[in-house]
């Protein structure tokens, strides 16, 4: 849902999401009542609004942006390096800078279904340095933007992701 806005049958299926009691259960839920039923066409506008807009979106997804204020700096640098090094290639057609979260938190999907075969310490080191930095503040100001509507309850998983992640990775150290 950070790389494109989300089509009716997408919306179909994040509306049969079911949580249980733990904070991030309740985050599905609400994810879900939001879903169900949604317009396609008003969550593409709500896509457009929060990440592309007219000039800009109300929010910039990317590492470079949070770390450093500007877009394209040393953080993407950094990025390109390490992601060279663990084997990983642009996709062709695409043309988003790599720092965008949706890419990083696909990045680390594949390291941990073991797509993208790493040690638990690579996963952590990528995560330490490409998404713990930002992630959690780009959450928080998601769940606040103007045009935030079904991209509210996402912010709350994802920072609760960020959450859980950064304590996984601790007790693990």
């Amino acid at each position: 849902m950070f790389s494109a806005a989300p089509n009716a049958a997408t919306l179909q299926g994040i509306a049969q999401l079911k949580g249980d009691q733990t904070a991030l259960g309740q985050a599905f839920d609400a994810l879900a009542r939001q879903a169900d039923g949604a317009d396609p066409r008003l969550v593409e506008r709500e896509f457009f609004e929060l990440f592309i807009g007219v000039g800009r979106g109300e929010l910039l997804p990317y590492a470079s942006f949070y770390l450093t204020g500007f877009l394209n700096e040393r953080p993407l640098a950094d990025l390109r390096r390490d992601l060279i090094a663990l084997g990983v290639a642009r996709a062709e057609g695409r043309h988003e800078p790599e720092d965008h979260i949706a890419l990083l938190f696909e990045v680390m999907a594949d390291m941990a279904d073991g797509t993208l075969p790493v040690s638990a310490e690579q996963q952590a080191d990528f995560f330490r340095q490409h998404i713990a930095p930002w992630a959690a503040q780009f959450m928080d100001d998601l769940a606040v933007a103007p045009s935030a509507r079904l991209y509210r309850p996402l912010a709350e998983i994802g920072r609760l992701v960020v959450d859980i992640e950064s304590r996984a990775f601790a007790l693990a150290a």
